[in-house]
């Protein structure tokens, strides 16, 4: 399945498995359970994603989902493609939902290695200021579309979206060890 891919496929490069397309207005979700792809909402008329958006596999993040990662290429791909990619930073931010629960929900930025547009970005610091910010304002307005509330936490550079991803990939083994646990003590029983 796509969500246990591994996160990393060599050193500071990651297989990123892609939800939603750029320039689409409809967000997919994967849904593990079943491993197909299904809309999740409809954005406002006129807001499309920027880039390519998605996650990092065999990661969790602190809201329960697998860490984002936004994906930078000249083209969309499709739900489902997986992108190998190089990680240069991260939009670090916290989310507010519905109910009010705050979770971090950080935001990795990465450029597609077959990219020939954005081969030359190795760090989040060398795209143009006024692209970053139309990613974060874009990641602001999506959440107030839907109710809730990103406010931007930093924005950091490669070593530290490496850590966020290593410490998806270690929360992951753990809920995955938990859980194998509890089902165990099931049968058992």
């Amino acid at each position: 399945m796509l969500d246990g891919l591994p996160a990393f496929h060599r050193a500071g490069r990651i297989n990123a498995v892609i939800e939603t397309p750029r320039g689409s207005r409809n967000k997919f979700a994967f849904d593990a359970e079943s491993g197909a792809f299904r809309l999740g909402k409809q954005l406002p008329a006129g807001a499309v994603f920027p880039f390519d958006f998605g996650f990092v596999p065999s990661t969790l993040g602190d809201d329960g989902d697998p860490i984002d990662v936004l994906v930078l290429l000249e083209t969309a791909t499709f739900p489902g493609c997986v992108v190998r990619s190089r990680v240069i930073g991260v939009i670090d931010g916290r989310q507010t939902g519905r109910s009010g629960g705050q979770t971090d929900n950080p935001r990795v930025v990465a450029v597609a290695t077959k990219s020939t547009e954005y081969d030359g970005f190795q760090r989040l610091r060398d795209l143009p200021d006024s692209l970053v910010d139309e990613i974060t304002h874009f990641f602001v307005s999506y959440n107030e579309a839907t109710g809730k509330r990103f406010e931007p936490k930093g924005r950091f550079g490669r070593r530290k979206a490496l850590s966020m991803i290593e410490a998806g990939i270690r929360r992951r083994q753990k809920a995955s060890r938990s859980r194998k646990r509890r089902t165990g003590l099931r049968r058992v029983a």
